[in-house]
């Protein structure tokens, strides 16, 4: 069963890559990216802002299950930025931190970057900022939307998974 499951994951991934490196009828597929930027490239500054990237992740998940397109996106981030800076905050906060998160949408340069089979051009994207205290340091970046940095978890008791896809395949299985 698990091998099933292995599968169908796989197969309705790369459905995904294709469909978002075929893009719309526009050609274009629209992006909302994520900045995680550390209060400094400090070791411990580093080293908590993946902590932080985790937490904001998996809270993420969640919230962007019925997201379906890049507006609803921004919407539902521009929404949650209490959450977010929460989220956030509590991980800095059981770490001995005394700054705090503050999160925004903002449009900015990125590099070209690849993920697995999908590259996204260099250029500005809109994108999901959260700057711990400072946020002078080195960042983490992926993508929010299409969720694809939002489909991994570490509490796999409480995996959600952001696909209508993975939906018509869990039928599918259980037929």
């Amino acid at each position: 069963m698990k091998y099933i499951v292995s599968v169908c994951c796989a197969i309705a991934l790369v459905i995904v890559l294709v469909l978002c490196a075929g893009g719309g009828q526009s050609g274009e597929v629209e992006y909302l990216r994520i900045h995680i930027r550390a209060n400094s490239n400090s070791e411990i500054d580093q080293s908590v802002k993946y902590m932080v990237k985790d937490a904001i992740v998996e809270a993420l998940i969640p919230v962007l299950s019925e997201v379906e397109s890049k507006d609803e996106a921004v919407k539902v981030m521009t929404e949650n930025f209490d959450y977010i800076e929460n989220v956030a905050d509590a991980v800095l906060k059981s770490e001995g931190f005394s700054y705090k998160s503050s999160a925004r949408i903002d449009n900015e340069y990125f590099p070209s970057r690849t993920y697995q089979n999908l590259t996204l051009d260099e250029g500005y994207y809109d994108a999901l900022i959260v700057d711990l205290g400072s946020g002078e340091g080195n960042n983490w970046w992926c993508v929010v939307f299409p969720a694809f940095c939002f489909t991994e978890t570490k509490n796999f008791d409480n995996i959600v998974y952001i696909s209508r896809i993975w939906e018509i395949l869990k039928s599918v299985i259980n037929s």
